[in-house]
């Protein structure tokens, strides 16, 4: 393969030449900290933000509101998700979309993992 891996800290290629693609590695229990929540950005570009975290047990993000869509994929563990008022239980594999303005917050029952995507802000009248 001769595109851009990543299994952990940036590595770029092996010939050190850009590539039109990246591929990121999102397996490893060292992305879930001993206390605390670590995040770490594994892509970003002008549209879409996607955020790998990792949450101790009983660590949580409190209630609040995102400017755009976003969805959230749990890759280990379980969270509890409050999702405009109602709670929902997510363990690893659940996938939730949230629209932009939807009211959320999580905890982490056991260590565990997501990826968050934000989503690229609708343009004009498109519609998807």
């Amino acid at each position: 393969m001769s595109g851009a891996r990543d299994d952990g800290p940036d590595t770029g290629t092996a010939t050190g030449e850009p590539t039109p693609f990246r591929v990121v590695g999102l397996g490893g229990a060292d992305e879930i900290p001993a206390t605390g929540i670590h995040s770490r950005t594994i892509h970003s570009d002008d549209g879409t933000r996607v955020v790998l975290f990792g949450f101790a047990a009983g660590e949580e993000l409190s209630e609040h509101t995102a400017s755009r869509a976003a969805t959230i994929q749990v890759l280990s563990g379980r969270f509890e998700l409050t999702l405009d008022g109602e709670l929902v239980d997510g363990p690893a594999g659940t996938w939730v979309h949230m629209p932009a303005g939807l009211r959320h917050a999580l905890i982490a029952r056991e260590p565990s993992r997501m990826l968050l995507t934000l989503l690229a802000a609708p343009s004009g009248d498109r519609e998807g």
